[in-house]
């Protein structure tokens, strides 16, 4: 039995997640079950027990401030692998600079790729899926209009069950603005 894999992500809960969520039914249905989210450490198996990785999260965010990303382009990661996303156009250095900050520790991970923050809108099984959606995506994005910015405030600790599902284990909240002041 493989040992379960652990992720960090900042749901998005405003407009753009429904809107997200509606595009991912339309072309992907499989994955209807996955809430919008931008992953900010990717799957990994932990370095430790998940009380030792949530006392972690919280220690290193609790003097994480809160942030505002924008969203850009459209854009896929194909042939590398199967996936369409939406890139993170403003303030990505930030979420770049939080994966940094949370992969010590329990979550200490070499990752095999470089970390791109983005807004994932499909993983296909199959590349040729994932070219095939990229243009109706697109489209979509374009027509699209509502917000095109994300307030990164909570993250949520998260594990996976079976396949392609995932159990949220803890809210971890970012430290306000408002509140620091």
């Amino acid at each position: 039995m493989e040992p379960p894999q652990y992720a960090v992500v900042a749901y998005v809960k405003n407009e753009l997640g429904g809107f997200v969520e509606a595009l991912r039914r339309e072309v992907e249905p499989r994955f209807l079950h996955l809430p919008a989210h931008i992953t900010v450490l990717p799957p990994r198996c932990l370095q430790g027990s998940e009380s030792q990785a949530r006392n972690t999260l919280e220690e290193l965010c609790r003097n994480q401030h809160s942030f505002e990303i924008a969203l850009g382009d459209v854009e896929s990661f194909v042939p590398r692998t199967p996936v369409v996303f939406i890139r993170i156009a403003h303030a990505g250095y930030k979420m770049r600079e939080l994966h940094d900050r949370l992969n010590t520790g329990p979550f200490l991970f070499d990752e095999p790729w470089p970390y791109m923050p983005h807004l994932t809108i499909i993983k296909s099984e199959e590349p040729e899926r994932a070219q095939e959606v990229l243009a109706v995506i697109r489209r979509r994005w374009a027509a699209y209009p509502g917000p095109r910015r994300v307030l990164i405030e909570e993250l949520t600790f998260v594990r996976q069950t079976q396949g392609p599902h995932w159990e949220d284990l803890a809210p971890i909240p970012l430290r306000s603005r408002l509140a620091s002041r």
